[in-house]
């Protein structure tokens, strides 16, 4: 058995900045990213290859978390289209009416649902696959028994997939997005350092701490290592905050058992429900399993 863990919240942006059509319900409101994401997930239901039996779908819902509290210019989704952010309701009960297990996220984020699941049921399945590229869930890979699945393209993301992408190991990877940052998520990284020479210094020292804090006693060459160094040593308060905001956590309150997740098919009436209020005629027939 296996268990898939699903982004929710990925998928969700994926679906509205595709290149399908504009979709509408009878209201105008835009319901793009909504429907891309149970089409998706209907096409994952389907798939022979994952054959999936047991599956949780997690959003981030507020985008805030508690790690805007440790950091101002942490994400706050006030750059997120409203379009897209008026759809993170809806989408959970698209979700719903597939069947599927759904955890909206408010004090956490999403991510560390996934990773909380993961760890907590690792030995209870053959393998758990978390169904995203974020290089922030590398941190929680495991050899072959807890991957990652980036469907966009056909990759399996393994422990040693994560040390070809990143350089470094699942353990560093907190450590990585500390020095060089995280766009995305609002972490602005220590100015110099670069993916390889972070990498560099943490394929050798694996966390930040462990860094000498003189370039002469380091034993790996990089550029600049006098200045490099200068820079980990004025600015550690920084950096060490720059890990705990890139440092997923393991213990969310999840409410649910393994058993909970398992997925019995679609049931009928509440999909069809859902179809007709939303006028998304072309989805009515497409699910194969009903409950």
């Amino acid at each position: 058995m296996r268990l898939h863990l699903i982004d929710g919240t990925f998928e969700l942006f994926r679906a509205h900045y595709s290149k399908r059509p504009r979709r509408t319900d009878p209201s105008g409101a835009d319901i793009k990213a909504t429907v891309g994401v149970v089409g998706s997930l209907l096409a994952l239901l389907e798939d022979e290859d994952e054959a999936p039996t047991h599956l949780a779908v997690a959003f981030d819902h507020p985008i805030e978390s508690f790690r805007n509290q440790m950091f101002d210019g942490y994400k706050d989704g006030s750059d997120v289209d409203p379009a897209l952010l008026a759809q993170f309701g809806g989408v959970e009960e698209a979700v719903r009416a597939l069947g599927l297990t759904v955890w909206p996220v408010a004090e956490h984020e999403a991510d560390d649902a996934l990773a909380t699941a993961a760890v907590r049921w690792r030995d209870e399945v053959d393998q758990v696959r978390i169904l995203t590229p974020d290089k922030d869930l590398g941190q929680v890979v495991e050899g072959d028994r807890i991957v990652q699945v980036d469907r966009m393209r056909g990759r399996l993301i393994d422990e040693t997939a994560v040390h070809d992408r990143t350089g470094v190991g699942p353990a560093s990877i907190p450590d990585l997005l500390a020095l060089v940052g995280d766009a995305a998520d609002g972490i602005p990284g220590l100015p110099g350092f670069g993916a390889k020479t972070a990498a560099a210094l943490l394929g050798r020292y694996v966390h930040l701490e462990d860094i000498p804090a003189s370039a002469d006693d380091w034993d790996v060459q990089v550029r600049g290592a006098d200045r490099l160094a200068t820079t980990l040593v004025e600015r550690q308060q920084d950096v060490l905050l720059y890990r705990d905001l890139a440092r997923l956590v393991t213990d969310v309150p999840l409410p649910d058992t393994l058993e909970d997740l398992a997925w019995h098919g679609v049931p009928r009436e509440d999909f069809l429900a859902w179809c007709d209020a939303l006028d998304v005629t072309q989805l009515r027939e497409r699910p194969t399993r009903w409950a």
